[in-house]
């Protein structure tokens, strides 16, 4: 069986100075204090200071680490409270999680909210009902055939700059379709690569003027942090020309049968569903409502962005550069 991990004490830390100091190697350092030398190599690594490694430095390089550590959140009244409005508002255990430890440096896991929200549930409490599920349902295609022959001036997704795989800039988005039941009425999603943020409007019908005119509506506001766009492959996309001289970017469309290749925005359509659940009809769904889900996925925390928000990341890069616009669709 392998040595269970504990610090070292300050006279272990001692005597690691001392032998390391005689040249002895660290196998045989841990022999004689009947440690593990991984343990012995770890504390190396974390408490050696610009001089070295001295006992006294490491030992207070470790108090300081133990009294900076996230205490352990009991689940107390406010932090129920808090859990149960971040539920509500469809954060996923690991996204309150992970906020709550940014925010107020304490820890708490994923698996003791799943506990409480199981032991909720019999008492008759609604909280597993805003539990996100995993599994996204597909979604059909505008058409089944290729319909790359089918829109002028089709640019793939392999002469897209290599640049935009790395997100590491604000600017690059992904743009698809959701469909209503029957193809009833849609919504029209694009989604920021680097900052996650996320963008719809909903149509009557997936022309491609009105789709072209929802693209533009959504990023004109934003045009300067507008880079490149990643369509989907439907024939609704064939206004891109328009769209890329509208709003000075560039188009490209991925493989057909290749959903991957815009993953984010395919992931990002899947949490719209939430609100807007496949077999409901969106014909009639307004812009307020899309607007309010719109809102609360990009205010919640992402652990790919360090639990901070879409919204959050943004507005950081944006205002990096100049101030941002003080009117808009979508405003914080």
């Amino acid at each position: 069986m392998g040595q269970t991990y504990s610090q070292l004490t300050q006279q272990e830390r001692y005597g690691l100075e001392i032998m390391r100091k005689q040249g002895q190697t660290l196998r045989d350092i841990a022999k004689v204090m009947g440690r593990s030398h991984t343990t012995l190599r770890r504390d190396l690594q974390r408490n050696t200071g610009q001089r070295g490694y001295r006992h006294h430095q490491a030992q207070g390089f470790a108090n300081q680490r133990q009294q900076t550590k996230p205490k352990a959140v009991k689940l107390t009244e406010p932090v129920v409270q808090y859990i149960q409005e971040k539920l509500q508002a469809r954060w996923s255990p690991a996204q309150i999680c992970g906020r709550l430890e940014r925010e107020q440096a304490r820890s708490l896991s994923p698996e003791t909210i799943y506990r409480f929200v199981l032991k909720d549930k019999p008492q008759g409490g609604q909280l597993s009902g805003y539990l996100r599920h995993q599994a996204k349902p597909s979604r059909k295609r505008d058409g089944a055939k290729d319909a790359r022959g089918s829109i002028p001036g089709r640019v793939g997704i392999e002469e897209r700059p290599a640049l935009v795989e790395t997100r590491v800039r604000v600017g690059d988005w992904e743009a698809d379709l959701m469909m209503g039941k029957t193809h009833k009425g849609a919504i029209v999603t694009l989604a920021e690569r680097r900052a996650r943020l996320f963008l719809a409007i909903p149509i009557l019908r997936t022309t491609a003027e009105l789709v072209t005119e929802a693209i533009i509506t959504l990023l004109e506001p934003w045009k300067d942090w507008v880079a490149t766009i990643t369509y989907d492959n439907g024939r609704a996309f064939s206004g891109h020309r328009e769209i890329a001289e509208a709003l000075g970017c560039q188009g490209f469309f991925a493989r057909p049968y290749h959903s991957w290749e815009r993953g984010l925005n395919e992931h990002s359509n899947g949490l719209l569903r939430q609100y807007f659940p496949k077999g409901r009809r969106l014909d009639t769904v307004s812009q307020e409502e899309v607007d309010a889900a719109a809102d609360a996925m990009n205010h919640r925390p992402r652990k790919c962005l360090e639990f901070q928000t879409p919204w959050e990341v943004f507005m950081q890069w944006i205002q990096a550069q100049r101030p941002v616009p003080t009117s808009g669709a979508l405003m914080g």
